[in-house]
């Protein structure tokens, strides 16, 4: 078979790591060929692609970011599935592995469902939020650099006596701020699940103070206070019309400040959660997730993606995956609850 592989929406460490897996399982295992669509759902679109064979991808499961390019170009856009069956079959495209995140993922399954087509899918998120996987790749590499991140701002945080505010990526979902947080000693974590007034987090910092240590605040950058009403936000909105993240480490350090009388500063970590190379466990998941892959196009699984189920890579419906986030559970707050302060 002839099987296109495009990566879509953000980048995410162990993407090339999947692109890898798959390349050498399906030329090694099934005497497959490969093309590499450019920049998503576009290099279909458009018929933008060039040849992958097991030279094109060696090496590259430890470089972050996609030999391929990525954009949230959607798939109903430039003439849609008609477009992409008649750029296939003009091509000899057999079928079609995307690797992507919920909004990628929801438009393979619609493809596969609704309109017949060979398209099978690899979740990847750094936030961990995709239903019916128990991980995805991208997020023991961001929380890791998170985490990182904290060891090194605690230094300069006991030299100075000052708390430190982190604000972490998690639009909806906090499983970056809590994995770090507690791999990081933090002694507040504030998740976009679990609202608390700031009163609660000024006393988390106070008991740390209280206790000769500099206070550590991790904050997902969705977290909203149940003292206000709307997601903090310094950066405007995108070209979709979405609320551009950012800033709510920028809010709550002068609050803490004035109400602790601890000198605080902020720090937002941004897209540096996002580039570098992928930890091992990145890439051993990415790279078993990209074998199996090919084992679906094989079984014509159209509409399922390959899902980590424990130590074993399954597959899915992608559309079950794509239903609701899948969000820190009420479980996990609470055992961290002794933790904190």
């Amino acid at each position: 078979m002839n099987i296109g592989i495009l990566t879509s929406g953000g980048d995410c460490p162990g993407l090339n790591a999947v692109i890898r897996g798959a390349v050498r399982k399906g030329v090694r295992e099934t005497g497959d060929t490969f093309v590499g669509l450019k920049d998503g759902w576009r290099g279909l679109l458009e018929a933008d692609y060039a040849p992958l064979t097991t030279h094109d991808v060696r090496g590259i499961s430890g470089r972050g970011g996609t030999i391929l390019g990525t954009s949230r170009t959607h798939p109903y856009s430039q003439g849609g599935p008609d477009q992409m069956k008649r750029v296939m079959k003009e091509h000899n495209i057999d079928a079609i592995i995307a690797i992507g995140g919920e909004g990628t993922l929801a438009g393979a399954a619609r493809l596969a469902d609704d309109e017949g087509m060979p398209v099978v899918g690899v979740p990847k998120t750094i936030d961990n939020d995709l239903n019916n996987t128990d991980y995805t790749f991208g997020f023991d590499t961001a929380a890791s650099i998170a985490t990182e991140s904290l060891d090194a701002l605690r230094t300069t945080a006991e030299s100075h006596h000052r708390c430190m505010v982190v604000e972490v990526m998690g639009r909806n979902v906090g499983w970056i701020a809590l994995h770090a947080g507690m791999a990081g000693g933090a002694q507040a974590v504030l998740l976009p699940e679990f609202p608390v007034p700031y009163e609660q987090i000024y006393t988390w910092v106070r008991s740390a103070r209280d206790r000769g240590r500099a206070p550590i605040v991790v904050v997902a950058e969705g977290f909203v206070s149940e003292d206000l009403d709307d997601q903090v936000s310094d950066a405007g909105r995108d070209k979709h019309g979405r609320v551009r993240l950012g800033g709510v480490a920028n809010h709550l350090a002068p609050l803490i400040e004035e109400a602790t009388g601890v000198e605080t500063r902020a720090t937002i970590l941004g897209h540096l959660q996002r580039g570098g190379s992928p930890t091992a466990y990145d890439r051993v998941l990415a790279t078993r997730l990209g074998m199996a892959a090919v084992e679906l196009v094989h079984h014509k699984k159209w509409g399922y993606m390959t899902s980590l189920s424990g130590v074993d890579i399954t597959s899915v419906q992608m559309a079950l995956a794509v239903d609701n986030l899948k969000k820190v559970p009420q479980s996990r707050w609470d055992e961290l609850q002794v933790l904190l302060g």
